[in-house]
């Protein structure tokens, strides 16, 4: 559980995981998988039969190993916390993860970098799912409202024949900062994948955000998915791709784009590429205004334009 030393350091970096949404009863439950990072240390773990957990310390950060064994249905989200409390520096997390055959999990990842000035957080997830394993990813980022923060994630999967796999990245409640984001999934026979980033960018922040579905396998599906609203001075480039590889594999690239701001710039570029000849791809791009319709249907009940534009993007990113 949480390693004596660094029990006063857990309380602190406790009370943003909780403003991040996170739980943090889950951290300390006993009943449930999880890891706490705090800059280059592993303060606090928990393990359960049929997942493995192997950490280590690297330069400026960590490396964490997780292994689930095959045949194995985790109950409760496995819990990642990972923080960073000091305003300069540069945080590495590389983690490996491996789900066995017909195994079944989910991941619940809260990022709190609260104080961040001149702070860059660099993540690579690399995850294999094996044949009829199911994987679901949730990381949701805070960050301080400097504007200081960096962040570099990185997300690659594999998946082998009937897995499945989902990956949402969510940072809506602070400002950015800069952000770039590239997940990239390989996708066996049978197997599926939901890729979905939802950011809210104020001032000047900057994000770039790449998906990439490869449908490898007969019978492959995918879906990438962007939403993105700018405002202020922020900037925004978003490339979503899908390679239809296989036969019968099935994909679809969406990006909306929302913005707010005489000074916004935001971009979005739609790659779809037909390999065989019996792939189908799609996509759908916008870029534009909130709804006019949505928004004076709220300001006619009574709300400013400020309070109505921030309720109906507040649906969106929800």
């Amino acid at each position: 559980m949480i390693e004596t030393n660094y029990s006063k350091e857990f309380e602190a970096l406790a009370q943003y995981y909780e403003k991040s949404g996170g739980d943090v009863s889950k951290l300390i439950d006993k009943k449930v998988v999880s890891i706490i990072v705090s800059g280059d240390k592993i303060i606090g773990r928990n393990t359960l039969p049929g997942v493995k957990v192997e950490a280590e310390q690297i330069e400026n950060g960590v490396k964490i190993f997780i292994d689930i064994a095959d045949g194995m249905n985790i109950e409760n989200p496995i819990h990642l916390c990972t923080g960073y409390l000091k305003p300069e520096g540069t945080q590495t997390v590389l983690i490996d993860t491996r789900v066995g055959k017909n195994s079944k999990v989910k991941f619940l990842s809260h990022c709190v970098f609260p104080n961040g000035k001149k702070f860059l957080h660099r993540m690579i997830s690399n995850v294999e799912v094996d044949e009829g394993g199911q994987l679901s990813y949730e990381d949701v980022h805070f960050h301080s409202e400097d504007g200081g923060v960096i962040v570099e994630a990185f997300y690659n999967a594999r998946l082998f024949k009937n897995a499945k796999y989902n990956n949402v990245f969510h940072l809506t409640k602070t400002r950015v900062g800069k952000l770039k984001v590239a997940m990239k999934v390989d996708l066996q026979e049978s197997s599926s994948a939901y890729l979905e980033s939802k950011v809210y960018e104020k001032k000047d922040d900057v994000v770039e955000i790449t998906e990439e579905l490869n449908l490898n396998g007969s019978f492959s599906s995918g879906i990438a998915k962007t939403i993105v609203f700018s405002t202020d001075n922020s900037s925004a480039k978003i490339i979503n791709k899908a390679y239809g590889n296989a036969p019968y594999s099935k994909g679809h690239i969406e990006c909306n784009e929302i913005v707010k701001g005489d000074g916004v710039k935001v971009g979005t570029i739609p790659e779809l590429y037909v390999i065989n000849e019996k792939a189908e791809l799609t996509h759908e791009a916008s870029i534009g205004r909130i709804n006019l319709k949505q928004l004076e249907t709220l300001m006619a009940k009574g709300l400013s334009e400020e309070e109505a534009t921030e309720l109906i993007i507040r649906g969106m990113l929800k």
